[in-house]
Protein backbone atom coordinates (compact mmCIF):
# COMPACT_ATOMS: atom_id res chain seq x y z
CA UNK A 1 0.00 0.00 0.00
CA UNK A 2 1.15 3.36 -0.57
CA UNK A 3 1.55 5.53 2.79
CA UNK A 4 0.99 9.14 0.83
CA UNK A 5 -1.83 7.84 -0.78
CA UNK A 6 -3.71 6.25 1.89
CA UNK A 7 -2.80 9.48 3.78
CA UNK A 8 -4.37 11.96 1.09
CA UNK A 9 -7.63 9.58 1.01
CA UNK A 10 -7.87 10.06 4.94
CA UNK A 11 -7.34 13.80 4.79
CA UNK A 12 -10.07 14.16 1.93
CA UNK A 13 -12.61 12.03 4.00
CA UNK A 14 -11.61 14.67 7.16
CA UNK A 15 -12.12 17.74 5.19
CA UNK A 16 -15.79 16.05 4.51
CA UNK A 17 -15.13 14.60 0.68
CA UNK A 18 -16.44 17.61 -0.33
CA UNK A 19 -15.68 16.38 -4.07
CA UNK A 20 -18.53 13.61 -3.80
CA UNK A 21 -22.06 15.26 -4.09
CA UNK A 22 -23.75 12.23 -2.96
CA UNK A 23 -23.17 9.49 -0.21
CA UNK A 24 -22.48 6.67 -3.00
CA UNK A 25 -20.37 8.79 -4.95
CA UNK A 26 -18.96 9.11 -2.09
CA UNK A 27 -18.14 5.39 -1.79
CA UNK A 28 -17.16 4.98 -5.16
CA UNK A 29 -14.24 7.56 -4.54
CA UNK A 30 -13.18 6.04 -1.61
CA UNK A 31 -12.98 2.32 -3.16
CA UNK A 32 -11.67 3.48 -5.81
CA UNK A 33 -8.76 5.81 -4.67
CA UNK A 34 -7.99 3.02 -2.30
CA UNK A 35 -8.26 0.69 -5.18
CA UNK A 36 -5.43 2.91 -7.05
CA UNK A 37 -3.08 3.07 -3.94
CA UNK A 38 -2.65 -0.62 -3.84
CA UNK A 39 -5.57 -2.40 -1.90
CA UNK A 40 -6.84 -5.09 -3.80
CA UNK A 41 -10.54 -4.38 -2.95
CA UNK A 42 -13.68 -6.50 -4.85
CA UNK A 43 -16.08 -5.82 -2.83
CA UNK A 44 -16.76 -2.92 -0.22
CA UNK A 45 -20.05 -2.75 1.63
CA UNK A 46 -21.06 0.08 4.27
CA UNK A 47 -24.12 -0.69 6.76
CA UNK A 48 -25.61 2.15 8.83
CA UNK A 49 -28.39 1.65 11.18
CA UNK A 50 -31.30 4.59 10.90
CA UNK A 51 -33.65 5.75 13.48
CA UNK A 52 -36.70 5.77 11.34
CA UNK A 53 -40.13 3.82 12.38
CA UNK A 54 -40.03 1.35 9.02
CA UNK A 55 -36.40 0.60 8.46
CA UNK A 56 -33.37 -0.18 10.10
CA UNK A 57 -30.93 0.18 8.37
CA UNK A 58 -29.37 1.41 4.75
CA UNK A 59 -26.44 -0.26 3.15
CA UNK A 60 -24.28 0.80 0.34
CA UNK A 61 -22.17 -1.72 -1.73
CA UNK A 62 -19.88 -1.13 -3.76
CA UNK A 63 -18.45 -3.91 -6.36
CA UNK A 64 -15.19 -3.32 -8.71
CA UNK A 65 -16.33 -1.88 -12.19
CA UNK A 66 -20.16 -1.44 -10.80
CA UNK A 67 -22.80 1.27 -9.99
CA UNK A 68 -22.84 1.53 -6.20
CA UNK A 69 -26.22 -0.49 -4.84
CA UNK A 70 -28.04 1.47 -2.11
CA UNK A 71 -30.75 -0.53 -0.71
CA UNK A 72 -32.71 -0.47 3.03
CA UNK A 73 -34.09 -3.42 5.19
CA UNK A 74 -36.71 -3.37 7.90
CA UNK A 75 -36.88 -4.54 11.35
CA UNK A 76 -38.11 -8.15 10.21
CA UNK A 77 -34.26 -8.52 9.15
CA UNK A 78 -33.09 -8.91 12.73
CA UNK A 79 -35.44 -12.14 13.36
CA UNK A 80 -34.24 -13.86 9.64
CA UNK A 81 -32.29 -16.70 9.91
CA UNK A 82 -29.78 -15.35 7.28
CA UNK A 83 -28.69 -12.25 10.11
CA UNK A 84 -28.70 -14.68 12.62
CA UNK A 85 -25.83 -16.60 11.19
CA UNK A 86 -24.40 -13.20 9.11
CA UNK A 87 -20.72 -11.95 10.45
CA UNK A 88 -22.51 -8.41 10.24
CA UNK A 89 -24.58 -9.74 13.15
CA UNK A 90 -21.87 -10.35 15.60
CA UNK A 91 -20.16 -6.36 14.20
CA UNK A 92 -23.39 -5.12 15.38
CA UNK A 93 -23.92 -6.69 18.88
CA UNK A 94 -20.38 -7.29 19.84
CA UNK A 95 -18.31 -4.26 18.54
CA UNK A 96 -15.74 -6.72 16.81
CA UNK A 97 -13.71 -7.59 13.91
CA UNK A 98 -15.10 -10.60 12.12
CA UNK A 99 -12.60 -12.45 9.71
CA UNK A 100 -13.78 -15.11 6.80
CA UNK A 101 -10.71 -16.37 4.99
CA UNK A 102 -12.70 -18.24 2.30
CA UNK A 103 -9.85 -21.51 2.89
CA UNK A 104 -10.64 -21.28 6.44
CA UNK A 105 -12.96 -24.09 7.69
CA UNK A 106 -13.92 -22.05 10.49
CA UNK A 107 -15.79 -19.22 8.12
CA UNK A 108 -18.43 -22.28 7.21
CA UNK A 109 -20.27 -21.06 10.37
CA UNK A 110 -20.94 -17.88 7.89
CA UNK A 111 -23.32 -18.89 4.56
CA UNK A 112 -22.70 -15.97 3.41
CA UNK A 113 -19.33 -16.83 2.52
CA UNK A 114 -20.03 -19.66 0.34
CA UNK A 115 -21.78 -17.23 -1.94
CA UNK A 116 -18.75 -14.96 -1.87
CA UNK A 117 -16.28 -18.31 -2.61
CA UNK A 118 -18.80 -18.91 -5.41
CA UNK A 119 -17.76 -15.38 -7.27
CA UNK A 120 -13.78 -16.00 -6.59
CA UNK A 121 -13.34 -14.11 -3.60
CA UNK A 122 -10.77 -15.03 -0.95
CA UNK A 123 -10.81 -12.94 1.71
CA UNK A 124 -13.37 -10.82 3.60
CA UNK A 125 -13.67 -9.07 6.63
CA UNK A 126 -16.24 -7.00 8.23
CA UNK A 127 -14.80 -4.21 10.87
CA UNK A 128 -17.21 -2.06 12.93
CA UNK A 129 -17.50 1.77 12.71
CA UNK A 130 -18.41 3.31 16.47
CA UNK A 131 -19.87 6.91 15.88
CA UNK A 132 -19.97 9.00 18.56
CA UNK A 133 -23.53 8.66 20.28
CA UNK A 134 -21.76 5.07 20.86
CA UNK A 135 -23.50 3.37 18.10
CA UNK A 136 -21.95 0.16 16.14
CA UNK A 137 -22.22 0.95 12.08
CA UNK A 138 -20.42 -2.02 10.13
CA UNK A 139 -18.21 -2.23 7.03
CA UNK A 140 -17.44 -5.11 4.90
CA UNK A 141 -14.42 -5.77 2.65
CA UNK A 142 -13.65 -8.60 0.23
CA UNK A 143 -10.89 -9.59 -1.94
CA UNK A 144 -9.93 -11.89 -4.56
CA UNK A 145 -6.15 -11.48 -4.28
CA UNK A 146 -4.37 -14.68 -4.22
CA UNK A 147 -3.79 -15.40 -0.27
CA UNK A 148 -6.46 -12.97 0.51
CA UNK A 149 -5.53 -9.91 2.79
CA UNK A 150 -2.00 -9.01 3.75
CA UNK A 151 -1.64 -7.48 7.15
CA UNK A 152 -0.96 -4.42 5.81
CA UNK A 153 -4.14 -4.61 3.71
CA UNK A 154 -5.61 -4.63 6.74
CA UNK A 155 -4.36 -2.37 8.43
CA UNK A 156 -5.11 0.30 5.75
CA UNK A 157 -8.49 -0.71 6.07
CA UNK A 158 -8.51 -0.54 9.84
CA UNK A 159 -7.36 3.25 9.80
CA UNK A 160 -9.42 4.80 6.81
CA UNK A 161 -12.70 3.31 8.81
CA UNK A 162 -12.25 6.03 11.31
CA UNK A 163 -12.18 9.38 9.57
CA UNK A 164 -15.17 7.27 7.34
CA UNK A 165 -17.16 7.16 10.56
CA UNK A 166 -16.99 10.63 11.03
CA UNK A 167 -18.21 11.49 7.59
CA UNK A 168 -20.78 8.71 7.25
CA UNK A 169 -22.00 10.30 11.29
CA UNK A 170 -22.20 13.60 9.89
CA UNK A 171 -24.40 12.47 6.35
CA UNK A 172 -26.58 9.85 8.81
CA UNK A 173 -27.29 12.71 11.24
CA UNK A 174 -28.45 14.99 8.00
CA UNK A 175 -30.77 11.96 6.83
CA UNK A 176 -31.81 11.42 10.37
CA UNK A 177 -33.13 14.98 10.67
CA UNK A 178 -34.98 14.84 7.60
CA UNK A 179 -36.80 11.57 8.06
CA UNK A 180 -37.60 12.64 11.73
CA UNK A 181 -38.76 15.93 10.01
CA UNK A 182 -40.68 13.96 7.23
CA UNK A 183 -42.32 11.75 9.45
CA UNK A 184 -43.44 13.87 12.61
CA UNK A 185 -44.40 17.06 10.26
CA UNK A 186 -44.16 16.29 6.59
CA UNK A 187 -42.08 16.27 3.52
CA UNK A 188 -42.62 20.55 2.62
CA UNK A 189 -42.48 21.11 6.75
CA UNK A 190 -39.35 19.69 7.24
CA UNK A 191 -37.43 21.14 4.24
CA UNK A 192 -38.54 24.77 5.47
CA UNK A 193 -37.68 23.73 9.06
CA UNK A 194 -33.89 22.35 8.17
CA UNK A 195 -34.00 25.71 5.49
CA UNK A 196 -34.02 27.65 8.60
CA UNK A 197 -37.52 28.59 9.10
CA UNK A 198 -37.41 28.06 13.00
CA UNK A 199 -38.78 31.62 14.25
CA UNK A 200 -41.97 31.57 15.48
CA UNK A 201 -44.08 33.72 13.87
CA UNK A 202 -41.95 32.52 10.34
CA UNK A 203 -45.47 31.87 8.27
CA UNK A 204 -46.04 32.00 4.40
CA UNK A 205 -49.42 32.17 2.77
CA UNK A 206 -50.23 29.78 0.22
CA UNK A 207 -53.80 28.21 -1.74
CA UNK A 208 -54.23 24.85 -0.99
CA UNK A 209 -56.99 22.31 -0.94
CA UNK A 210 -57.81 21.04 2.63
CA UNK A 211 -58.24 17.69 3.78
CA UNK A 212 -60.10 17.05 7.05
CA UNK A 213 -61.35 13.82 8.24
CA UNK A 214 -62.27 11.69 11.06
CA UNK A 215 -63.61 7.90 12.41
CA UNK A 216 -67.06 7.60 13.18
CA UNK A 217 -67.75 6.38 16.48
CA UNK A 218 -64.32 6.78 17.94
CA UNK A 219 -65.07 7.86 21.31
CA UNK A 220 -67.41 4.31 21.90
CA UNK A 221 -64.71 2.35 20.15
CA UNK A 222 -61.98 3.90 22.34
CA UNK A 223 -64.62 3.29 25.66
CA UNK A 224 -65.42 -0.64 25.04
CA UNK A 225 -61.97 -2.00 23.23
CA UNK A 226 -58.14 -2.44 25.31
CA UNK A 227 -56.31 0.59 24.61
CA UNK A 228 -53.66 -1.23 22.29
CA UNK A 229 -56.61 -2.63 19.93
CA UNK A 230 -57.52 1.09 19.43
CA UNK A 231 -53.84 2.10 18.67
CA UNK A 232 -53.61 -0.81 16.47
CA UNK A 233 -57.03 -0.25 14.80
CA UNK A 234 -56.07 3.83 14.70
CA UNK A 235 -52.92 2.48 12.61
CA UNK A 236 -54.55 0.63 9.97
CA UNK A 237 -57.23 3.00 9.73
CA UNK A 238 -54.68 6.16 9.20
CA UNK A 239 -52.51 3.91 6.35
CA UNK A 240 -56.05 3.84 4.27
CA UNK A 241 -55.71 7.45 4.20
CA UNK A 242 -52.00 8.48 4.33
CA UNK A 243 -51.07 6.15 1.23
CA UNK A 244 -53.78 7.82 -0.51
CA UNK A 245 -53.17 11.69 0.03
CA UNK A 246 -49.30 10.72 -0.46
CA UNK A 247 -49.88 8.94 -3.49
CA UNK A 248 -51.73 11.81 -5.29
CA UNK A 249 -49.91 14.82 -4.50
CA UNK A 250 -50.84 15.61 -0.54
CA UNK A 251 -48.89 16.14 2.45
CA UNK A 252 -50.37 14.90 6.24
CA UNK A 253 -49.76 17.57 8.41
CA UNK A 254 -50.95 16.33 11.53
CA UNK A 255 -52.73 13.88 13.50
CA UNK A 256 -55.11 14.77 16.03
CA UNK A 257 -56.68 11.64 18.16
CA UNK A 258 -58.83 9.91 15.27
CA UNK A 259 -58.96 13.51 13.11
CA UNK A 260 -56.31 13.87 10.13
CA UNK A 261 -55.53 16.91 8.19
CA UNK A 262 -53.49 16.97 5.13
CA UNK A 263 -52.93 20.01 2.38
CA UNK A 264 -52.51 19.93 -1.55
CA UNK A 265 -50.69 22.93 -2.01
CA UNK A 266 -51.57 24.77 -5.48
CA UNK A 267 -48.78 26.97 -7.54
CA UNK A 268 -51.03 29.90 -8.02
CA UNK A 269 -48.23 30.52 -10.59
CA UNK A 270 -49.35 27.44 -12.96
CA UNK A 271 -53.11 27.78 -12.03
CA UNK A 272 -53.51 24.07 -11.51
CA UNK A 273 -56.22 24.34 -8.85
CA UNK A 274 -58.48 22.26 -11.05
CA UNK A 275 -55.84 19.22 -11.17
CA UNK A 276 -54.92 19.46 -7.62
CA UNK A 277 -58.54 19.54 -6.49
CA UNK A 278 -59.18 16.63 -8.86
CA UNK A 279 -56.12 14.81 -7.10
CA UNK A 280 -57.58 15.46 -3.58
CA UNK A 281 -60.71 13.61 -4.78
CA UNK A 282 -59.26 10.93 -6.06
CA UNK A 283 -57.29 10.12 -3.27
CA UNK A 284 -60.66 10.75 -1.16
CA UNK A 285 -62.28 7.63 -2.93
CA UNK A 286 -58.91 5.71 -2.96
CA UNK A 287 -59.38 5.79 1.04
CA UNK A 288 -62.97 5.74 0.97
CA UNK A 289 -62.67 2.15 -0.76
CA UNK A 290 -59.60 0.97 1.74
CA UNK A 291 -61.50 2.06 5.02
CA UNK A 292 -64.60 0.52 3.72
CA UNK A 293 -62.62 -2.94 2.91
CA UNK A 294 -60.92 -2.40 6.69
CA UNK A 295 -62.27 -5.53 8.56
CA UNK A 296 -60.39 -5.89 12.07
CA UNK A 297 -60.79 -9.38 14.23
CA UNK A 298 -62.07 -8.39 18.12
CA UNK A 299 -62.58 -11.81 19.81
CA UNK A 300 -65.16 -13.65 17.44
CA UNK A 301 -66.47 -10.50 16.01
CA UNK A 302 -65.33 -8.15 12.97
CA UNK A 303 -65.09 -4.42 13.31
CA UNK A 304 -66.22 -2.33 10.37
CA UNK A 305 -65.31 0.95 9.80
CA UNK A 306 -66.68 4.17 8.53
CA UNK A 307 -65.11 7.94 8.35
CA UNK A 308 -66.13 11.32 6.91
CA UNK A 309 -64.29 13.68 4.99
CA UNK A 310 -64.48 17.21 4.12
CA UNK A 311 -62.62 19.25 1.72
CA UNK A 312 -62.08 22.65 0.84
CA UNK A 313 -59.74 25.11 -1.05
CA UNK A 314 -58.90 28.66 -0.14
CA UNK A 315 -55.80 30.38 1.36
CA UNK A 316 -54.28 29.44 4.52
CA UNK A 317 -51.78 30.63 6.71
CA UNK A 318 -48.66 27.80 6.86
CA UNK A 319 -45.84 28.02 9.59
CA UNK A 320 -44.45 28.15 12.94
CA UNK A 321 -46.91 28.75 15.74
CA UNK A 322 -46.57 28.17 19.37
CA UNK A 323 -45.31 29.47 22.92
CA UNK A 324 -42.03 29.79 23.75
CA UNK A 325 -39.30 27.37 22.50
CA UNK A 326 -42.08 24.30 21.67
CA UNK A 327 -43.22 25.39 18.02
CA UNK A 328 -45.41 23.34 15.46
CA UNK A 329 -45.07 23.72 11.84
CA UNK A 330 -49.09 23.55 11.06
CA UNK A 331 -51.51 25.85 8.88
CA UNK A 332 -54.44 27.93 10.09
CA UNK A 333 -57.10 30.27 8.86
CA UNK A 334 -60.50 31.01 7.97
CA UNK A 335 -60.48 28.04 5.05
CA UNK A 336 -58.92 25.21 8.08
CA UNK A 337 -61.90 26.28 10.12
CA UNK A 338 -64.63 25.90 7.48
CA UNK A 339 -62.99 22.67 6.95
CA UNK A 340 -63.53 21.47 10.13
CA UNK A 341 -66.78 22.41 10.45
CA UNK A 342 -67.68 21.15 7.67
CA UNK A 343 -66.36 18.11 8.33
CA UNK A 344 -68.78 17.61 11.65
CA UNK A 345 -71.80 18.23 8.86
CA UNK A 346 -70.28 14.89 7.22
CA UNK A 347 -72.07 12.35 10.18
CA UNK A 348 -74.84 14.47 9.98
CA UNK A 349 -75.56 14.14 6.79
CA UNK A 350 -74.73 10.03 7.01
CA UNK A 351 -72.23 11.08 3.71
CA UNK A 352 -68.41 9.96 3.30
CA UNK A 353 -67.06 12.99 1.24
CA UNK A 354 -68.82 16.48 1.25
CA UNK A 355 -67.39 19.71 -0.19
CA UNK A 356 -67.34 23.05 0.06
CA UNK A 357 -69.05 25.24 -2.71
CA UNK A 358 -65.38 26.36 -3.71
CA UNK A 359 -63.78 22.96 -3.83
CA UNK A 360 -66.91 22.15 -6.12
CA UNK A 361 -66.75 24.94 -7.91
CA UNK A 362 -63.21 24.16 -8.83
CA UNK A 363 -63.80 20.37 -9.01
CA UNK A 364 -66.69 20.11 -11.45
CA UNK A 365 -67.23 16.13 -10.81
CA UNK A 366 -70.47 14.61 -10.07
CA UNK A 367 -71.68 16.82 -6.90
CA UNK A 368 -74.60 17.55 -5.59
CA UNK A 369 -75.61 20.12 -3.53
CA UNK A 370 -77.17 19.11 -0.38
CA UNK A 371 -78.14 22.25 1.44
CA UNK A 372 -77.21 25.15 3.09
CA UNK A 373 -75.58 25.50 6.57
CA UNK A 374 -75.13 27.80 9.45
CA UNK A 375 -71.69 27.25 10.24
CA UNK A 376 -70.70 28.29 13.67
CA UNK A 377 -67.80 31.28 13.58
CA UNK A 378 -68.62 31.98 10.22
CA UNK A 379 -71.46 34.95 9.38
CA UNK A 380 -73.15 33.05 6.32
CA UNK A 381 -74.53 30.18 5.89
CA UNK A 382 -72.98 27.55 3.79
CA UNK A 383 -73.33 25.55 0.78
CA UNK A 384 -72.53 21.79 1.11
CA UNK A 385 -72.11 19.18 -1.93
CA UNK A 386 -71.94 16.03 -1.47
CA UNK A 387 -71.16 13.03 -4.76
CA UNK A 388 -73.94 11.78 -6.15
CA UNK A 389 -72.71 8.47 -6.30
CA UNK A 390 -73.02 8.36 -2.58
CA UNK A 391 -76.43 7.72 -0.93
CA UNK A 392 -76.96 9.15 2.75
CA UNK A 393 -75.98 5.97 5.18
CA UNK A 394 -77.08 5.44 8.88
CA UNK A 395 -81.28 5.70 8.47
CA UNK A 396 -80.63 9.41 7.75
CA UNK A 397 -82.90 10.75 5.09
CA UNK A 398 -81.41 12.79 1.97
CA UNK A 399 -81.50 16.50 2.15
CA UNK A 400 -82.87 18.41 -1.49
CA UNK A 401 -80.86 21.06 -2.71
CA UNK A 402 -81.33 24.96 -1.73
CA UNK A 403 -84.45 26.16 -3.96
CA UNK A 404 -82.37 28.58 -6.46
Amino acid sequence: MQSSELQRITNWLIDGARSSTTPAEMVADICEHLVEAGLPLWRFGIFIRTLHPEIFGRNFIWRQGQEVEIGTVDFEILDSPEFARSPLRIVFEQGVEVRGRIDDPDSNRFPFIDDLRAEGATDYVAVPMPFLDGSIHATSWTTRHPGGFIDDHIAAIRSIVTPLARVSEIISLRRTAEMLLDTYVGNRAGARILGGQIRRGHNDTMQAAIWLSDLRGFTALSDRLPAETVVEILNRYFDCQVDAIRAHGGEVLKFMGDGLLAVFPIDEYVGDATHVCGQVLAAARDARGSVEALAHPVGEAIERFRFGVALHVGNILYGNIGGGNRLDFTCIGPAVNLAARLEKITGRLGRTIVASEGFAKVCREGWRELGEFPIAGFSKAQRVYGLAEETPRDGLPAIPPAPS
